[in-house]
């Protein structure tokens, strides 16, 4: 994973997994788990002198050694940033790897990776929205005025008149402009948000770590919000026909 720079977020670090490329049975000792397993001339690749899992590989080892989450994490970012493809990871995954130990949570990360997720933030709310069983939302719907690009919602629901934001410190940080602070930034998507309400009629809720750490409630907030929007409907929908 350092090599290919990717999250480790939630991912077991205690130790060290290695495939045996000799056949003979795997073990576990002072750190390093050891797993027989065959390995295709493809699921090897040479970094910097050493040689390591390829990115679909690398993939499909994190869901076999870490949550589904954790994995889906992983998976979203390496699609993100094109290291590997939905096709190659599903190829990878049918051809043998479907019968390996601790895989049985797999097919759910490849059903949900989605090259589209931008961020462990963002990843992290696309999976708590599927565990809470919540209207699946558009990722990155783009909003336009005109010719003008507005911005791009982490997760859109149309149908419900509302949007979700993930709102993590770094992405405030990560797109500063020249000269701005982060009170700078704050203040800047607070007028974005209000634009792209004044375009749709929708209404957000930004989700933090803080919320994702209570799942169970922040279902409720969200159920609540859309209840909230569809009363308002049906009000104007009785006005307008009274």
């Amino acid at each position: 994973m350092p090599f290919y720079d990717g999250p480790l977020w939630g991912q077991p670090l205690s130790d060290v997994h290695i495939t045996r490329r000799d056949g003979l049975t795997g073990r576990k000792e002072r750190g390093v788990r050891q797993h027989r397993g065959q390995l295709r001339e493809d699921d090897v690749v040479a970094v910097h002198d050493f040689h390591i899992s390829a990115p679909a590989r690398t993939v499909l080892e994190c869901a076999t050694v870490g949550s589904i989450e954790s994995a889906l994490v992983v998976a979203n970012d390496f699609l993100h940033r094109g290291l590997v493809t939905p096709e190659e990871l599903h190829e990878r995954y049918d051809e043998a790897m479907a019968h390996w130990p601790q895989s049985l949570g797999t097919p759910i990360v490849l059903r949900l990776a989605d090259p589209r997720i931008e961020s462990v933030g963002e990843s992290r709310c696309w999976y708590f929205l599927y565990r809470s069983s919540l209207p699946k939302p558009i990722p990155q719907l783009e909003i336009w005025d005109g010719q003008e690009l507005v911005a791009k919602l982490d997760f859109a629901l149309p149908e419900h008149g509302i949007w979700l934001e993930f709102d993590g410190k770094a992405k405030y940080e990560k797109f500063l402009r020249p000269g701005e602070s982060p009170a700078d930034a704050v203040v800047r998507e607070k007028q974005r948000e209000n634009r792209v309400a004044e375009l749709t009629g929708w209404r957000c809720l930004r989700i933090t770590w803080a919320d994702l750490a209570d799942p169970v409630r922040l279902a409720a907030r969200i159920h609540a919000l859309i209840e909230s929007v569809a009363c308002a409907r049906r009000r104007a929908a009785e006005r307008r026909a009274s």
